[in-house]
C-alpha cells in the first residue's frame, strides 16, 4: 500500500504543472477572442492552486490500474468516480460551474469517460489479440 501512495504522489507531482498551464492557455484564448478575463488576486491564486490540485489528483489516480488484485472495470469505476469528484469540487469552489448545471456536467462527464474508457479498452484488447496471434504461430 505504501508503494501505491508513493506512486500516486510521484505521478501527481510529475504532472501537476499541467493544470496551471492549461488555465493559462484558456485565459489566453479568451484574450485573443476579445473576452479579456479579469481576476482578483484571490481568484487567480485559488484558480492556480485548485487547478494544480485537480491535475495532481487526475494524474495520480491512474495508479489504480497497477493494483493487480483490482479488476480493470473496478479500477475504471474508481478512477471515474475520483475524477468526477475532483472536477466537481474544483469547478464549484472556483465558481466555474453553476449549481443548476451540475447534472449536465455529471451526465457529460459520465458519457465522455465511458466512451474514452471503451475506446482504450477495445484498443488494448485488439493489441493483445495480435500479440497472442503472433506468439501462437
Amino acid at each position: 500500500m505504501k508503494n501505491y501512495v508513493k506512486n500516486f504522489c510521484s505521478r501527481g507531482m510529475s504532472w501537476s504543472w499541467t493544470g496551471p498551464v492549461i488555465l493559462s492557455i484558456v485565459a489566453l484564448f479568451f484574450k485573443f477572442t476579445g473576452n479579456e478575463l479579469t481576476f482578483t488576486t484571490d481568484e487567480m491564486v485559488l484558480a492556480i492552486l485548485s487547478s494544480l490540485v485537480l491535475a495532481f489528483v487526475a494524474t495520480g489516480i491512474s495508479i489504480v490500474y497497477e493494483i493487480e488484485t483490482l479488476p480493470k472495470a473496478t479500477a475504471g469505476l474508481i478512477q471515474g468516480a475520483v475524477l468526477l469528484a475532483d472536477y466537481l469540487v474544483v469547478y464549484l469552489i472556483n465558481g466555474w460551474l453553476p449549481l443548476d448545471q451540475i447534472w449536465i456536467f455529471v451526465l457529460s462527464f459520465i458519457a465522455g469517460f465511458a466512451i474514452i474508457w471503451f475506446i482504450i479498452y477495445i484498443s488494448i484488447k485488439n493489441r493483445i489479440a495480435k500479440v497472442n496471434s503472433k506468439l501462437q504461430g
